[in-house]
């Protein structure tokens, strides 16, 4: 019944070796392409073949609310969580344009939020409950909620797995999960509020004193019943979007999908993803660095290189769409560069 338990998948050295074997004959000086040549090596392990390709992209959007809105803890009210969510399904967003952008497929889960009954075509809605709790009173959710969550992300990989997507990218949408996801990096690394604390949404000085007093106070209140267990940790802080996250990743890990990483709260997730699997490690790729003052610090903890830094905090798996060109570009390059031999070039240093 453990699914999340199932061991990960392990990437093909042998087609490693084989792309850097390629990459030592095209008609480039040997790592003139920086880490574009370690991006194809890398994929080329994961997807088993000596061509890597990115050309049927699965994104997954989730949404969920928090209850923890009710310490007032963001620029927008919660209401834009319910509201956003047309806006990506009728293409308004900026996730939206870039799925377009790449002939990407774009799944958009609610997972719980807070409103009435609505209908909004192209949403598919498996809310758990309208939001999780107040995290500064009680636990955000229950581990059987917890474990819920996180099957929805399941369900999504084993979706783009049955459509041979051979690469994955998770969004979410929030309002309040840089919260949620702050307080989950504090207890995860047993650091404090004060330095793994940004501004999320936009919130002025004062408010962002306040936000980091809360998140310092859910802190103390679980963190002597979550211990180090980050299943317990997900459940006590976090959000119904970042559990389906974790269990999306792990899954890609145990199918063989590649992942492509977006900013902090993604980070977070997959760190907690990593801390439940580490071998689900090898399988994620990371997008960028974000303006999230703690996305550096996470980045760390996984030993992560990002492909861009362009000071980007929108969320939504916006920053990992935007890597997706250079990822595209460097399996590209990889597949289409002429070989020393094919370009009658000397490829002999004197």
């Amino acid at each position: 019944m453990s699914w999340w338990l199932q061991p990960c998948r392990n990437i093909d050295c042998g087609f490693q070796e084989k792309a850097l074997e390629r990459q030592a004959q095209l008609t480039k000086p040997t790592g003139a392409l920086g880490y574009l040549e370690e991006l194809a090596v890398t994929l080329a392990g994961l997807q088993h073949t000596e061509q890597p390709n990115i050309d049927h992209v699965w994104i997954s959007l989730f949404a969920g609310d928090h209850g923890v809105m009710q310490e007032n803890i963001s620029a927008y009210p919660q209401a834009v969580t319910r509201q956003m969510l047309q806006n990506f399904t009728t293409g308004g967003a900026s996730i939206s344009v870039i799925a377009k952008q790449h002939q990407a497929y774009l799944q958009v889960i609610d997972c719980g939020t807070v409103g009435d009954t609505y209908d909004y075509q192209g949403v598919q809605q498996y809310p758990i409950d309208a939001g999780t709790q107040n995290f500064t009173k009680t636990a955000a959710m229950s581990e059987t909620q917890c474990i819920a969550a996180m099957t929805i992300g399941k369900s999504s990989v084993d979706q783009a797995a049955e459509q041979h997507s051979n690469l994955f990218i998770a969004g979410e949408m929030g309002i309040g999960n840089t919260c949620s996801a702050s307080a989950l990096a504090c207890l995860l690394l047993d650091e404090s509020a004060e330095i793994l604390t940004g501004v999320g949404t936009g919130i002025d000085h004062a408010k962002l004193q306040h936000k980091k007093h809360v998140i310092q106070r859910a802190v103390e209140l679980h963190k002597a019943n979550v211990k180090s267990d980050p299943v317990k940790i997900l459940a006590a802080v976090g959000g119904f979007e970042i559990a389906a996250m974790v269990g999306a990743y792990l899954r890609c890990a145990q199918v063989g999908i590649p992942i492509l990483i977006d900013g902090f709260i993604s980070s977070v997730a997959a760190l907690i993803a990593v801390r439940i699997q580490p071998k689900a490690r090898i399988w994620m790729l990371f997008g960028h660095q974000s303006a999230e003052y703690g996305h550096a610090r996470i980045l760390k903890e996984l030993h992560a290189q990002p492909i861009l830094q362009l000071n980007l905090r929108l969320g939504e798996g916006s920053g990992a769409g935007v890597a997706l060109g250079v990822l595209k570009t460097a399996c590209v390059l990889h597949n289409e560069m002429a070989t020393f031999q094919q370009a009658a070039v000397t490829g002999e240093k004197q």
